[in-house]
């Protein structure tokens, strides 16, 4: 096999240099880090991940292939894929290809090779950068060139990309939701008799083992685009309102702003990631950038008002400016890394959003009693409806 070079910069002018694998392709986009140990099929397919290059801190990625069963979306959403290893073998019941061969299939080029440890130290000391991988030969010089001339991702409505099209409802089934169980409870591992209640779902990059987990818990899920206005939901007189993950920067999208100010008063929301964040916005408060983000499924979280801490999968990089808040919320989670918010619940309305992954995908499950505690806030307003 005939080895491909390719390079790694960053816009501070450090330059990677390994061997190419994926698709040959030059690509730009901001430099981030996921400490996951696995999952790396589910985090490609995360539509957060739209308008970054991802480098994973496990030192061998890919050996046990790619399968059509844990994508979050139909392709792959992340510009580019950085390791230290790329496995020689794909060895698993499941899988249906390589992930080069996944990656050169939807036109994503990989790096491996390369010291990802560096990389992750000069993130956490530098932050996220602008950064340029390409696999088709050209200088570090032309690579440094490309990631500093690119726009960056803050101001930018990486949403758009992403959501859905029209309005649809999603194709749950009691088997394709199979997996997704609730600790301590029967729910998804048999029939439950307990009423569904219909839901809208906002998306702004949705994950699918989301929908599944909405569906698994008693919910009937109907999608709508990230751009739809507070009377398009209105008309479909939902039981609930779910705002789900995305890319990008929340303070971006304005529209989603004033659609979920008018929501918020009329139905129970819950939103997570990106939805937090638009609920922030909503209800007049700020997001900030971080410096390098929160991604990986280890990150602690604490529930202020119970004393319970949990460990949960979080993607993103920006966060809830506390202060700004506290006139309408009150923030109840956060997390023990370095304080920040991890979630909040409106004082007066029944509205509450967390900044991490409940549905996990990969990471671990102990977010999941979130679905739940919508389930239980949504039969309580459609009985007084």
């Amino acid at each position: 096999m005939e080895y491909q070079p390719a390079v790694f910069a960053l816009e501070d002018g450090s330059c990677f240099y390994g061997i190419a694998f994926g698709a040959k392709k030059t690509v730009v986009g901001e430099a981030v880090f996921n400490t996951s140990m696995t999952g790396y099929q589910e985090i490609l397919t995360d539509p957060s991940y739209f308008g970054q290059i991802v480098t994973m801190t496990a030192p061998q990625i890919g050996n046990y292939g790619v399968n059509t069963d844990d994508i979050e979306s139909d392709l792959p959403q992340a510009s580019g894929f950085v390791v230290r290893e790329i496995s020689p073998v794909a060895s698993n019941w499941r899988s249906a290809q390589s992930l080069p061969e996944y990656l050169a299939d939807n036109g994503i080029p990989g790096i491996s090779g390369v010291d990802t440890r560096t990389i992750t130290k000069k993130l956490r000391t530098s932050g996220a950068m602008k950064s340029c991988l390409s696999t088709e030969g050209i200088s570090g010089e032309e690579a440094v060139r490309r990631a500093r001339e690119w726009s960056g991702i803050v101001g930018i409505d990486f949403v758009k990309e992403v959501t859905c099209d029209q309005q649809g409802a999603f194709a749950g089934t009691e088997e394709s939701c199979r997996p997704f169980t609730v600790v301590g409870t029967q729910l998804g591992t048999k029939k439950e008799d307990r009423k569904r209640y219909r839901i809208a779902a906002i998306d702004y990059g949705a994950k699918d083992s989301i929908l599944k987990n909405l569906y698994s818990h008693g919910f009937d899920v109907t999608v709508f685009p990230a751009t739809c206005s507070a009377e398009e939901i209105n008309a479909f007189d939902p039981d609930g309102v779910f705002l789900s993950n995305g890319p990008g920067d929340p303070a971006a999208v304005t529209y989603a702003h004033d659609t979920v100010r008018s929501l918020i008063d009329n139905y129970p929301v819950f939103g997570i990631c990106f939805g937090h964040q638009v609920i922030t916005h909503a209800i007049g408060g700020k997001t900030f950038k971080l410096k390098f983000g929160h991604r990986g499924g280890n990150q602690p979280v604490k529930n202020i008002e119970t004393g319970q801490v949990i460990i949960t999968a979080q993607n993103h990089g920006f966060a809830t400016e506390p202060d700004s808040v506290n006139e309408r919320a009150i923030v109840n989670e956060i997390n023990l890394n370095d304080k920040t918010v991890a979630g909040l619940r409106l004082k007066d309305r029944p509205v509450f959003s967390v900044q991490y992954h409940p549905e996990a995908g990969p990471g671990p499950n102990d977010g999941t009693g979130n679905f739940e505690k919508f389930y239980q806030m949504v039969a309580e307003y459609a009985e007084k409806r």
